[in-house]
Parts: structure tokens; C-alpha cells; sequence
């Protein structure tokens, strides 16, 4: 595979609802992280999501993973820092780092891995226009810009 070494950062300040009892993210809640991240990833390269959907392409998850090492509250802002690796052939894998702005220590790090196919789910390579988006940011870090604090 080819190194690209892409990273995008996102921003989401915590709301109330995605809190639980103790005041912390409720875990279910960075997978929608993650989510947000990798479509806000998509449209930074130009090649949202909804275009892929619109030439055939479709980007279901076969594996995720996430490690919680502490918690996010109420009110925080969070910088879900998005990598790509290495150029998808059939799969695709995005790691995430996720931290409290103005802090480096994560509080959760994953991944989810994705699989190009068309609309029959059939298993297909990773189309030359994704390709050529990804491989026109290698080695890029590509910053959103922060809400405000």
C-alpha cells in the first residue's frame, strides 16, 4: 500500500444530551464522533460522502474499535483528530485521536475501517477519484476552524 499521511482535525463542543448521569460523553457517543470526523474529512478533500453515495460507491463500517482513557464532559470542546495512513485499495482505515482542546493527553483513540462497494454491496476497488483526493493531500494536516471558546 501507499503511505499518505493525511490528518484532519474536527471540532465539537459536548452538549447536555450527550452526557450521561455522571456527567461524562456517553460512550456510544465518539462513534458519532468518529463519524462526524470522517465525513468532515471527505468534504475537506472534495469528495463528500453524498457524491460517492451518488456514483455508486458506498462506505459501510467492517470493524471499529475504541479505547476510553477519560472522560469528556458538558460544555468541552473536542478535537477529533482524523488520520489516513495509507491509500485504500478495497478498504479504507481511519484512526482517530480524540482530545479536550488545549490538552495533548487523549481522552479516547480508535478506529473503523471501512469497505468500498456498490450498491449491490458487492466488494470493490476504492474509486481513482477518492484516490486522487487523498493522494492531493499526503502528508497534509488539514484544521478546521475551532467554535468559538
Amino acid at each position: 500500500m501507499d503511505r499518505i499521511g493525511l490528518t484532519h482535525r474536527h471540532y465539537v463542543r459536548v452538549i447536555y444530551a450527550q452526557t450521561d448521569r455522571m456527567n461524562a460523553v456517553y460512550y456510544t457517543r465518539y462513534y458519532e464522533y468518529f463519524e462526524s470526523a470522517r465525513s468532515a474529512l471527505l468534504r475537506s478533500v472534495g469528495v463528500p460522502y453524498a457524491d460517492m453515495e451518488s456514483a455508486g460507491y458506498l462506505l459501510p463500517v467492517v470493524e471499529s474499535h475504541c479505547r476510553y482513557h477519560r472522560a469528556a464532559t458538558f460544555e468541552d470542546i473536542l478535537i477529533i483528530e482524523t488520520f489516513i495512513g495509507e491509500l485504500p485499495k478495497v478498504k479504507l482505515r481511519l484512526d482517530y485521536t480524540v482530545l479536550r482542546a488545549g490538552e495533548t493527553d487523549p481522552i479516547a483513540t480508535g478506529y473503523t475501517v471501512h469497505s468500498f462497494v456498490d450498491a449491490k454491496f458487492k466488494p470493490v476497488r476504492a474509486p481513482r477519484q477518492f484516490i486522487d483526493a487523498l493522494r492531493s493531500h499526503a502528508g497534509e494536516t488539514i484544521d478546521e476552524e475551532p467554535p468559538p471558546l
